[in-house]
């Protein structure tokens, strides 16, 4: 997952860490590039808005080809454009500022639905991801939750996003791969710019880095993860290809990549290191306070502060409790919350035998959910699905579960990448509630049916509000008794546990930043409230300080859905039907939480 839309982790990551925070990016181009074509002249400024975003669209993917590649685009998958260095920034910035006042010179007089949504979410992204360049995010491109190492490695271990099926696409890769380098020195020069400024990231997460790092380094290249397309070369390329490939992908991995990534791990090991804090909130940053609240506006859409989010976490903690509590009277356990929490942490039969009992069990909830989705559901993505393991070089920091989209064309599936590191953590009543919220009708409902929007403008297609999209997710879990799960108190504790931690999440994320929390206490608050396994609850807090806001857009983005649900329901009594309120919902794609409630009144209104 990555600070912004959870929707492209990599190439958003990419740019993020380069733009700090920008919603659109712009790589280095010639001047003849800079302006793009005029639209085709209309009188109707609906449609030249819509031909302006067209063109916006195409040149976001021109020039940030990594987030074409992940939308399955595959025109620009031989560049690597320097997403780190200053050059870059310039030119992200003149980008934004160009095509928000083309934009804004249009103006949204006349405009209506998604015509004015669309208008209105632009202009509104743009001036945020201006603002947010005076926040220096670029001077920490490197946590455990993402460097330019793993971004090599999800891409070029040839079972991510970067095809490597024909000869020019490893000749694509060849010359992708081969710009990691200049990537890699221009990280160091940001990290050290950063450690002038007294803007390092806390020594907590750094010491997770440099393992991470030496797991990917090897003696030689046929013993990398890089290796992989090498390993599985197509047998109907000529020989004369299959030796020139093996030949350069050698030279390109010993002699650019290895080294490179080996002079990272060593300079954060020699020299980061040692200049790292040990305060962990954004708030002991320069500017930091101002800098945690805008990122709290950008996550949450909304115009709460963090006080007030960590008065609701708490409040939402304390009501979860009292759920919890009445499924201990269920089950007839005797004894405190704490030690119910003990008891569903520790005892066997929530464990799997192997990481295969464990893919298993997700893969048999596809089909009992799939079954019941119509009573719930009449919009249904046409992407397909798949489930698969964390890879091992990564399952360490990663969360329990996450999703990657669809490529546009259809020739990747969505996947739900379930986490099987230190299975006794990963326990069975936690399962269907993760399925429900990355898989269906979570993320993959949600994400890929916004892909298949194609009356949308594609920034919305392929963008989003972290609010909304992890809303959904929360939500979703909701769903899990019309859906045929839940069948069991302990599988529903399991719901209830990831309310909880969404909860606790309001609480120790705002208390991290704005209120003096360590990890240590972070960490003792989620083990004292919940059921989570110190693994967890350590790579949790670990994240949050790594990803400062974006735990809250999880049960910030639910309780609108719940809220908006519960008024529809209110209003309409027995002509309420939840699949036209979750058509209703996702029908338009993401949307900041304001423009979501505006349009579920509507909505109700035109019902009578």
């Amino acid at each position: 997952m990555s600070p912004r839309p959870l929707i492209l982790p990599v190439a958003l990551a990419l740019a993020l860490a380069a733009s700090g925070g920008a919603t659109a990016a712009a790589a280095p181009v010639s001047p003849s590039q800079a302006t793009s074509p005029a639209p085709p002249p209309t009188t109707d400024k609906a449609a030249q808005l819509n031909g302006l975003y067209a063109l916006y669209w195409e040149e976001v993917l021109r020039m940030n080809p990594v987030q074409a590649t992940f939308q399955g685009d595959n025109r620009y998958n031989d560049r690597m454009p320097d997403f780190y260095s200053k050059s870059f920034r310039d030119v992200a910035r003149e980008f934004t500022q160009r095509w928000l006042t083309r934009i804004e010179a249009i103006g949204p007089e006349g405009l209506q639905g998604q015509d004015l949504i669309s208008y209105e979410i632009f202009v509104s992204e743009a001036k945020d991801s201006l603002a947010g360049e005076r926040f220096p995010g670029w001077m920490m491109p490197v946590n455990q939750m993402g460097s330019i190492v793993t971004y090599a490695a999800m891409l070029g271990s040839g079972t991510g996003a970067q095809p490597f099926k024909t000869v020019k696409d490893y000749d694509n890769w060849l010359s992708r791969g081969g710009q990691f380098p200049v990537l890699v020195d221009s990280v160091i020069d940001n990290m050290r710019q950063g450690m002038e400024a007294g803007v390092v990231q806390p020594r907590a997460l750094m010491v997770k880095v440099v393992p991470q790092i030496d797991a990917l380094l090897k003696p030689k290249a046929e013993e990398t993860l890089f290796w992989g397309p090498i390993k599985a070369m197509p047998a109907d390329f000529s020989a004369a290809d299959k030796a020139r490939l093996t030949r350069e992908y050698r030279d390109m991995i010993d002699g650019g990549m290895l080294p490179a990534f080996k002079k990272l791990r060593d300079f954060i090991n020699d020299e980061y290191l040692p200049a790292t804090r040990d305060s962990v909130g954004m708030d002991k940053l320069p500017n930091g306070q101002d800098w945690y609240a805008f990122n709290v506006h950008q996550t949450t859409t909304t115009d709460l502060t963090p006080a007030q989010i960590h008065q609701i976490g708490l409040d939402e903690v304390a009501r979860i409790h009292g759920e919890i509590r009445k499924v201990m009277q269920e089950v007839g356990f005797k004894g405190s919350l704490q030690d119910f929490f003990k008891f569903m942490r520790t005892d066997k039969r929530f464990e799997y035998a192997s990481e295969d009992e464990l893919l298993a069990h997700y893969r048999g909830l596809e089909d009992k959910i799939n079954q019941r989705v119509p009573e719930q559901f009449s919009l249904i993505p046409k992407a397909g699905f798949e489930i698969r393991p964390v890879e091992a070089y990564r399952a360490k920091s990663a969360a329990g579960g996450s999703y990657m989209a669809p490529s546009e064309d259809g020739t990747r599936p969505g996947i739900f990448y379930v986490n099987t590191y230190d299975l006794p953590t990963r326990k069975r009543w936690d399962a269907e509630d993760l399925y429900l919220h990355e898989a269906i009708p979570g993320h993959h409902f949600q994400i890929a049916l916004q892909q298949e929007l194609t009356n949308l403008p594609a920034f919305r297609r392929f963008g989003g509000q972290t609010a909304y999209i992890e809303g959904w997710g929360l939500y979703a879990e909701s769903l899990g008794k019309p859906l045929g799960v839940y069948t069991n108190p302990y599988d529903y504790f399991g719901y209830l546990q990831n309310e909880l931690w969404r909860a606790i999440r309001l609480v120790t994320d705002t208390g991290l930043h704005s209120k003096n929390w360590t990890r240590e206490q972070v960490i003792q608050y989620m083990l004292d409230n919940s059921a989570e396994s110190e693994t967890q609850a350590t790579a949790e807090a670990e994240r949050y300080i790594a990803w400062p806001s974006q735990a809250l857009a999880y049960k910030i983005g639910e309780l609108k859905i719940q809220q908006l649900k519960l008024r529809a329901q209110a209003a309409l009594g027995d002509r309420f039907d939840p699949r036209e309120f979750h058509a209703e919902v996702l029908k338009d794609g993401s949307l900041p939480l304001n423009v979501l409630e505006a349009k579920i009144d509507r909505w109700i209104a035109s019902k009578g």
